[in-house]
């Protein structure tokens, strides 16, 4: 029997006994996870999802956290900033191994369901209606919060000055906490790529070179 999951955008094949690297797991190596999102149980009798299969699961065991091989990538400039760079990135991944897959009862096996780094704020499906209304609330009162955040504090940068930054996009970096060219000129290749998950910048930090835009604005 086989199973199709779903985690980090991406979809695996797997079986029982599989090794399995993903985009990184909240959770410590020897931890058991749980995957409910499940879109296909294979086998005798193949169950196809709309679009996931109802009560399944595929539970894995955290090995270790690693990091995937280094990918190279050429970034260049446009408008003011004509330089070129090279620059390089390895992506967070967990290394797991497929323990078990559960046709049915995946709801309610009480395992840890595995949920990204990137994922803050998911509720796992194995949650009853009546721990998911708080959870639903909570989540209306963070949607509320980036409104008054979105708003320039007294001594905040204008960003717009970055490279492909509107007065939407700031918004959203005030949102995030990011109010100062010295915030962006500090960051880190970690910063980095987490602030593309969370805005859903998809490499566009890397792409207009803001850290190098903030350094120089951040002088003067």
């Amino acid at each position: 029997m086989f199973a199709v999951l779903k985690t980090g955008g991406k979809q695996y094949k797997v079986q029982s006994g599989d090794m399995l690297r993903v985009e990184r797991i909240a959770a410590d190596a020897g931890e058991k996870v749980q995957f409910n999102e499940v879109l296909m149980i294979g086998g005798d009798k193949p169950v196809v999802g709309a679009p996931l299969v109802d009560g399944a699961a595929v539970q894995a065991e955290v090995v270790d956290q690693v990091k995937g091989d280094k990918v190279i990538k050429f970034v260049k400039r446009r408008r003011k900033h004509g330089s070129q760079r090279t620059v390089g990135h390895r992506q967070k991944l967990t290394l797991l191994r497929v323990t078990e897959i559960l046709e049915k009862g995946g709801d309610t096996s009480g395992v840890k369901a595995a949920i990204g780094t990137g994922s803050a704020g998911a509720v796992p499906v194995a949650e009853t209606a009546a721990t998911a209304k708080p959870k639903k609330a909570a989540k209306s009162e963070k949607k509320a919060a980036p409104t008054k955040a979105a708003k320039a504090e007294p001594g905040a940068d204008d960003l717009k000055a970055l490279s492909g930054v509107g007065p939407a996009l700031e918004k959203k970096l005030h949102a995030a906490g990011v109010t100062t060219f010295a915030q962006i000129a500090a960051w880190t290749e970690d910063d980095i790529a987490a602030m593309d998950e969370q805005l859903s910048f998809k490499g566009r930090i890397e792409r207009e070179g803001w850290v190098e835009q903030a350094k120089e604005l951040a002088k003067g």
